[in-house]
Order: C-alpha cells, then structure tokens, then sequence
C-alpha cells in the first residue's frame, strides 16, 4: 500500500504573495487541502491567505475543528478524531497539504498533527514546508530589524505571570511577544516601569487587508484587540 504525504503548508503572515514557491507547488499537486475550520463554519485566516490560489472543484477540501479547551481528555479525544480524518486520505495514497499561517513549526496547531500523527501512524511521511511569520512581518513592516549584530532577541507567548514578561524585557534587545491581546494593560503598565513605552510597536493581522499597527501603544490600554496581535519592543 502507497501512502500519502501530509504536508505542514506555511502560507506565511497574511498577504497572499508573501506565500512561498514550494507552498503553492505543494497546494497545487495536492489532492487534499486540509485548513483550520471555525465551529460556526466560517473561514480561517489560514484559508483566507490561500483561497485564491485554489480551484475548490478540484480539491477535497478538508475542515478541520481544533478544540479550544485546556481539559487533557477533551484534547487528546479530539486531536485523535483530527488524525482519523487525514488518515481516511492518506491510506488511500493522497496526499494531504494542510495550510497554517506563518510557520509551521513555529507556535502552530500544525506541531500536534505532526507529533499525533507520527506516534499513531508512524509510517505516514509527515513534511514541513517552513513560512514567513508574522514575527519577519511586522519587523518589515515597521523598518526594524529583529536582531542586529550581538542582539539578543526573543519571541515570548504574553501571559499574565508579570515577573517572567517584566523579566524578558530585561534581558533581551528585541522582543516579539504573541499572542499579547489579552494581557495588554499589564503589558502597558510594564513598558511604562521600564520607559520603553516609545520604544514598543503592536500589530494585528500584519501584512493584510485587514493590518492595523499602533506605534502609539499608551492608547491601546483598554482596547479590545484580535487574537491574532503580537507586540515588538526594540530598545
């Protein structure tokens, strides 16, 4: 039996054209297109980016729901389903690309696929096709470099532990934290301490239709931004 390929498809921060090459090549020959699917059925991000470059009367195109719970039985029962559903399609000799925006491997739903799949199907060949993430897109969207020389530099998912943000500030040169929405105001109120508010940019969606970036960050205190924010603070 011939088994098909699953593909981790990086199509990059947002603009359709900053896909790669081999992305669209891989789409292209790709019988299956596997993309992250809201509950509700409305497109993802993911699916946005990539939408023109594919004819949906040729593909399967395959939704899959991620689940949005930290309960460890509800994820695992879940992320199973997930691989049965790819590998209805892999067995019969298809491959499968599933497309992620930015990377990945970088902070991606695409890393549980990869690891679920490789433990329960280990013969299954399971291929990365690295993306530009939002981190390189909001460095060149702002004309700031990500390092520099000796820089030290660090990509940090903001949580609430206070001390451990306080602390990255710190020690690194250039920070991307992701993810920062939801802890904004703290985020604020540190860059305030440490008078690096001037030096701090934030970003939504970077690269898109729909990018917003706010170089004066004290106005976003109360702001309720999208899940897809990150903010780079370069001193």
């Amino acid at each position: 039996m011939t088994l098909g390929t699953v593909y981790g498809v990086g199509v990059g921060p947002g603009d359709p054209e900053l896909i790669t090459v081999k992305a669209y090549r891989t789409m292209k020959e790709s019988p299956v297109i596997a993309y992250p699917k809201k509950r509700k059925g409305s497109k993802s991000y993911a699916y946005q980016i990539v939408e023109e470059y594919i004819d949906q009367s040729k593909k399967k195109m395959l939704g899959l729901v991620f689940p949005m719970t930290k309960d460890q039985d509800v994820l695992d029962r879940e992320w199973r389903t997930i691989v049965a559903e790819v590998w209805e399609y892999v067995k019969e000799g298809k491959d499968v690309a599933f497309v992620t925006e930015g990377d990945p491997m970088l902070y991606s739903t695409f890393i549980h696929l990869y690891r679920l799949m490789s433990e329960l199907h280990p013969d299954v060949n399971v291929v990365s096709i690295p993306g530009i993430s939002s981190i390189n897109g909001v460095a060149s969207r702002i004309g700031l470099p990500l390092a520099d020389g000796d820089d030290w530099t660090a990509v940090i998912p903001a949580t609430e532990d206070r001390e451990r943000m306080k602390q990255a500030l710190l020690d690194h040169d250039g920070i991307v934290f992701i993810k920062v929405a939801k802890v904004l105001p703290m985020m604020i109120e540190l860059l305030e301490e440490l008078d690096l508010l001037e030096k701090a940019t934030v970003a939504t969606k970077v690269t898109s239709k729909e990018e917003y970036i706010w170089r004066e960050v004290k106005e976003l205190r109360h702001a309720e931004l999208e899940y897809l924010t990150l903010m780079m603070v370069r001193k």
